[in-house]
Formats: C-alpha cells, structure tokens, sequence
C-alpha cells in the first residue's frame, strides 16, 4: 500500500522589483500538475490593543483571527448563470461583465493606438 499523496498548498508571493510583472499584485506559483485553487482561505490577524504575558514572560499582543475566503472568479464565471455573477461581481464593487469587458476592449485599443503612433 503507497502512502497517501500530500497535498499541494499553494503559496503567495511578492515581487520584490520595482516595475515586475505583476505589478505589486500577489501571485501563486502554480505547479504543472496542479491547478489554480477554486477557493483560498486566509486568515486576517488584527491585534487587538491589548497584550498577556507571552511564554518567555514578556508582553506580548493578543490578536484575533478572522478565517476570509476568496473565490476564484473564473470558477465562478464558467459554473454561474450572467445574472447570478453580474450580482456577485456588484456585491465586491465591480461591474457587470459586460460593461468590464468594453471598457477593457477601449483601453487596449488606446494603448495600441499609442504604441503605434
């Protein structure tokens, strides 16, 4: 009998370059065998202004933590109807697809008629 696979746990990263890539937004280095997740859960630490005495008898803060989920959008994209996304993407401030998709369209085409002038 094989031992069970371990699961893949995807990491975020930084560039740490002025002007990268990605500029400044995180990304996950994604294996071959792998897929982008469908959902990622990540953990919002606050502290809260208060503090207990920590193990090697220091201060230290008390924090709470505050499980969050992020949806992957194109997941959500190709499994809902137009509506039901349209109505996902206004609860998080943005617009309808098709409305994101023109103004898109125009700011590639600006930047091509820049580009080639």
């Amino acid at each position: 009998m094989s031992a069970p696979q371990k699961q893949w746990i995807p990491e975020i990263y930084y560039e740490e370059m002025e002007g990268g890539m990605t500029s400044h937004i995180p990304f996950i280095s994604v294996p071959t065998e792998e897929s982008m997740p469908k959902v990622l859960f990540m953990f919002e630490s606050r502290e809260t202004g208060e503090e207990e005495v920590g193990p090697d008898g220091d201060p230290m803060p008390i924090v709470d933590l505050d499980l969050h989920q992020y949806g992957n959008m194109n997941t959500l994209r190709d499994n809902l109807p137009v509506d039901v996304y349209d109505q996902v993407r206004q609860a998080l401030g943005l617009e309808a697809l098709s409305t994101a998709v023109e103004k898109g369209k125009k700011i590639t085409q600006n930047v091509r008629e820049k580009t080639t002038t």
